[in-house]
């Protein structure tokens, strides 16, 4: 039987896996915090606790609210400001307390109890400028990465680990890359088993999006609402593009990184991307016809020509890796 806390578990990843993880591990004993900042993570409560999920009010950034009474043989840690955009149009203090001392203090009961941590990253520690960068090809409906490529980790499969972080990422993303190296130190010096998954776009039931985070159930939203949308940048042609990977599959992954830590040829000190890749992945504008077909609702789309700050034109996961583990 495993104990396991999910920080950040009433969001929609934490959330997710929680019940994910239940399913799959009835015997296990799983404990969620959270310090119900979202608007809405409040109503995955009753569905957690109707699954014998312990709930925990609490908050990352305050070491003394980790559960004093349980000693968990794995820490999943969700909890985050998932926003690329969060920081630049008002003060980044919650970003960083969040996101890096969050970490920190993960780290800290991680070390104490000798828990086992798996992290979820994010792509966006890939550097922006190098991403914008890379060689694509301009089809009718979306971007495409380009047979020949300069920047190592580039292909048309996508980004794999290798490809560069240094250079401006994202506040969001530059917490999380810090809060990476922090991981792969303590993985070393206290001697604690440590997973870090760079996660691409999440999608599924339950996850309360908005155009920073959640971007195809986002739209599919409006859609279902009949409620304008806008093509920002790129041409105002809604050809750029992600991958996407329902949490359900994340989740999948994650019972197998808790379950085996040491097989899988070993998953302890893993480091890598985890996404819908190159087959499982939509522009904005096939993201419109896609929404059009299921709810039979045309909704106006207007064209904003400048770009926001930090987008890319394109990202795809490339999972090379993570497929010559788990294959």
């Amino acid at each position: 039987m495993n104990r396991i806390l999910i920080t950040g578990g009433a969001g929609f990843a934490g959330s997710t896996i929680a019940r994910a993880l239940r399913d799959r591990n009835p015997d296990s004993e799983i404990v969620q915090a959270d310090n119900l900042g979202r608007r809405g993570s409040e109503l995955t409560l009753p569905g957690l606790a109707a699954a014998g999920i312990r709930f925990l009010h609490g908050d990352v950034r305050n070491p003394h609210d980790f559960p004093q009474d349980f000693k968990a043989d794995v820490l999943v840690e969700c909890s985050a400001e998932p926003s690329v955009m969060a920081g630049y149009s008002s003060a980044p203090n919650y970003l960083l307390e969040t996101n890096l001392s969050g970490a920190i203090n993960c780290l800290e009961y991680c070390r104490k109890h000798q828990s086992q941590i798996i992290f979820l990253s994010t792509s966006r520690v890939y550097s922006t400028r190098a991403l914008c960068s890379a060689r694509i090809v301009e089809t009718s409906t979306r971007f495409t990465f380009a047979e020949e490529q300069v920047l190592p980790g580039c292909s048309p499969e996508g980004i794999s680990a290798d490809f560069p972080t240094t250079g401006p990422r994202s506040l969001y993303g530059t917490t999380k890359l810090a809060a990476e190296l922090l991981i792969e130190e303590y993985g070393h010096a206290y001697g604690i088993h440590t997973v870090i998954n760079r996660c691409g776009v999440l999608a599924g039931p339950w996850q309360m999006a908005h155009p920073d985070q959640g971007i195809f159930t986002f739209w599919l939203w409006r859609h279902l609402q009949g409620k304008p949308l806008t093509y920002i940048g790129f041409d105002g042609t809604g050809r750029q593009t992600r991958d996407l990977l329902d949490a359900r599959d994340l989740a999948t992954l994650l019972d197998l990184q808790i379950k085996e830590p040491e097989v899988w040829n070993g998953w302890n000190g893993w480091n890598g991307n985890v996404g819908g890749g190159r087959q499982i992945s939509l522009s904005l504008q096939e993201t419109t016809a896609l929404c059009r077909e299921l709810t039979g609702n045309v909704v106006p789309i207007a064209a904003d020509l400048n770009p926001r700050l930090m987008d890319i034109p394109i990202y795809l996961s490339d999972c090379a890796q993570l497929y010559a583990r788990t294959s």
